[in-house]
């Protein structure tokens, strides 16, 4: 998988918090939860992020957790049912992703697995970065994203 190492800013952002398994459900989450939560508060245009607080292969299915996360600036007030967290600056190995929900956990699996194998994965926060212009094609479900993990340089 082709990645480049980048230095990444701290962002603070307001996410809404998704509880289950993996998999078509967090994508439905996005859909029926995170957007409309999103367009109401007036956050659309904005860069996205997709965290995953647990690993689902030594979590059961039932406790993962998934933060979608909005980029919010210094002083927006940040409201229940919201909360408030930052993503950490340092480098990170940066993949792009082009693909269906489907697609995601493999290439998630294929990026931590190359970079383990070289050496290179620090301890930090992995997330998925969306653009301010996301889109996903109505007739494919295929989107772009960033794949994110932090590294040692």
């Amino acid at each position: 998988m082709q990645y480049e190492i980048k230095e990444l800013p701290e962002v603070r952002v307001a996410y809404l918090r998704y509880k289950g398994p993996f998999g078509p459900a967090v994508g439905e989450f996005w859909k029926e939860v995170f957007t409309p939560w999103q367009q109401a508060m007036g956050l659309t245009g904005k860069v996205t992020y997709g965290v995953a607080q647990d690993d689902p292969s030594t979590t059961p299915a039932a406790e993962c957790r998934y933060d979608a996360c909005v980029a919010v600036s210094a002083d927006y007030p940040i409201q229940p049912p919201a909360k408030e967290s930052h993503l950490p600056a340092g480098h990170y190995a940066v993949a792009p992703f082009k693909g269906t929900g489907a697609d995601v956990p493999a290439a998630w699996g294929e990026f931590f697995g190359q970079l383990s194998a070289e050496g290179k994965i620090d301890e930090g926060v992995c997330f998925e970065r969306y653009p301010a212009d996301y889109g996903m094609d109505p007739d494919t479900g295929v989107f772009a994203a960033e794949l994110c993990i932090p590294v040692k340089v």
